[in-house]
């Protein structure tokens, strides 16, 4: 514990934490800021490989079921997850492919810059970090310097101005910085899957509007006959 204690500074860490927080503050919105923290659930929790998964079997239920009774009934499959249900009950309420794809299209668009508001919030985080451990250096030099005529008070100004250094760089190497490449990562695989999901259900919508315009067509021709 003493060699920790040795590594530990109040003041150090309340210009780096706190100078990465304030300035991380300023720079981005409150609802920015929510999903960044949001996102520590999904980031510990989130499996994309296996929602992929779980997704693609409940399309194939929807494919089925469009097929059989028509996309008003797509709802009716139990699905995995919120977005592939929102998917489905908008595909069974929509008037046609193209008022799906324009829903399918705005939704992928709202969640990817959600992501990267989120992911930007860390990655800003993990560049701020060492400018404010050089900040906490600079201070720490300033005070050595001024105490020169005591050589016994420069030790804790020593400290500062290489510990913030350290503090910073820990932070962003060990903390923000890989919090936003996890994360960018699971926004990659996540909207990959979730695009693949409604490119397939914008099909079975033009499936089913071809197959109602070939009925209707077969329909007027054996009235006009």
């Amino acid at each position: 514990m003493a060699v920790l204690d040795q590594f530990f500074d109040p003041l150090a860490v309340l210009i780096v934490i706190g100078g990465t927080v304030v300035g991380t503050l300023l720079s981005t919105t409150r609802g920015d800021i929510g999903r960044a923290f949001g996102a520590f659930g999904p980031l510990l929790r989130a499996d994309p490989v296996a929602d992929g998964e779980a997704a693609r079997r409940a399309v194939r239920q929807i494919e089925r079921i469009s097929e059989y009774k028509g996309i008003f009934c797509a709802d009716r499959v139990k699905s995995p997850g919120d977005f592939v249900h929102r998917a489905a009950c908008r595909l069974a309420d929509s008037s046609g492919a193209l008022a799906f794809a324009a829903w399918a299209n705005e939704e992928m668009e709202e969640r990817r810059a959600r992501h990267a508001a989120a992911i930007g919030v860390w990655r800003h985080a993990a560049e701020l970090a060492p400018s404010m451990g050089m900040i906490g250096t600079v201070i720490g030099l300033t005070a050595m310097f001024a105490k020169m005529s005591d050589p016994s008070a420069m030790g804790p100004a020593m400290a500062i101005a290489m510990l913030t250094t350290l503090y910073g760089l820990l932070v962003a190497a060990c903390v923000a910085g890989p919090i936003a490449t996890r994360l960018e990562r699971l926004s990659r695989a996540e909207c990959q899957w979730q695009q693949r999901v409604v490119d397939r259900l914008i099909e079975v919508a033009r499936v089913e509007e071809t197959n109602a315009m070939a009925l209707w067509r077969e329909r007027k021709g054996r009235q006009a006959g």
